[in-house]
């Protein structure tokens, strides 16, 4: 299908409007997610009642609302050093970035 989208749906605010976004632009959308065992769990948890509260507001999109996926990437937190993945602090690092920052997370290709 030319029309369809694929979204990164994490749970979060940002990629809830792109989801919204997308189910009002296109006749197809699916979902993708990573868990990485990142520390603050909540966006993932709430993923799905996220997309039944648009679905419910909007049904419609039923019909365009495709696969969701949920990829397990927690082999992320054993090559990283970051404060997302493990049980310390949050602070800047010397180069500015913040200590939760995940290197490459967003990059990976399947």
């Amino acid at each position: 299908m030319n029309n369809s989208a694929l979204v990164l749906f994490s749970g979060g605010q940002d990629s809830t409007v792109c989801l919204a976004w997308a189910l009002k632009h296109f006749e197809r959308v699916e979902t993708i997610g990573f868990d990485y065992q990142q520390r603050h769990r909540i966006e993932l948890e709430c993923r799905q009642s996220i997309m039944d509260s648009l679905l419910n507001k909007n049904p419609a999109w039923r019909s365009k609302l495709g696969d969701d996926r949920i990829i397990d990437l927690s082999w992320l937190g054993q090559i990283s050093d970051c404060a997302l993945t493990e049980e310390r602090e949050i602070a800047l690092n010397e180069n500015g970035l913040p200590n939760t920052f995940v290197p490459g997370r967003n990059l990976i290709s399947f």
